[in-house]
């Protein structure tokens, strides 16, 4: 075989691996219509403390269907409160953060500790503290660290807990719940 037949072999299967990739993660993206009806309602409700931002929004249809502009909205109001900068956070989380707020049979507002975290916020936090994870969710959208007032935090914990998804993390001395959509795991 010659090394141009390869090169063309090579990068073919590599456009194919990508297309069926991005496939994939299309279908992951959005719940199916099915799965879709399983959900609670997709509206949540949130007070960032650091910035005193408020935001209500619907983030999912019935049918499944994500609406950007409020996932947008989502993404502002979880910034980093150190920095300002927005990154898109994980639909999983929001969806995680969802489900035990329905679990917990409630819609109060969720006031936001910690969303997003930039590279350099959560740097600091790690020589500040050994609480805080080099290799942070929160950098990766993928995390919030949060309370609802008049909800003990023992009760979104077990919440949490029962659902047996992603990261929980329970912090009474501080005063707030961590959720991420990583793997299963509680401390």
């Amino acid at each position: 075989m010659s090394p141009v037949e390869w090169n063309w072999t090579r990068r073919t299967l590599l456009k194919t691996s990508v297309a069926g990739l991005f496939m994939l993660l299309g279908r992951m993206g959005r719940p199916s219509p099915v799965y879709a009806r399983e959900l609670p309602e997709g509206e949540l409700a949130f007070y960032n403390v650091h910035t005193g931002e408020r935001l209500r929004v619907r983030f999912r249809d019935e049918q499944g269907g994500y609406d950007l502009s409020a996932l947008d909205d989502i993404n502002h109001i979880l910034r980093c409160h150190h920095t300002g900068e927005v990154a898109s956070m994980d639909t999983k989380l929001v969806e995680h953060v969802n489900l035990v707020q329905k679990t917990l049979g409630g819609d109060g507002e969720i006031h936001v500790i910690s969303g997003y975290r930039s590279p350099e916020y959560n740097a600091m936090l790690v020589k500040r503290s050994r609480r805080a994870a080099r290799h942070s969710f929160h950098v990766e959208g993928q995390a919030l660290d949060f309370y609802i007032p008049g909800v003990k935090h023992r009760a979104i914990r077990q919440a949490a807990l029962k659902l047996q998804y992603g990261g929980v993390g329970y912090y009474p001395r501080s005063g707030f719940i961590h959720l991420d959509s990583g793997p299963f795991r509680s401390w």
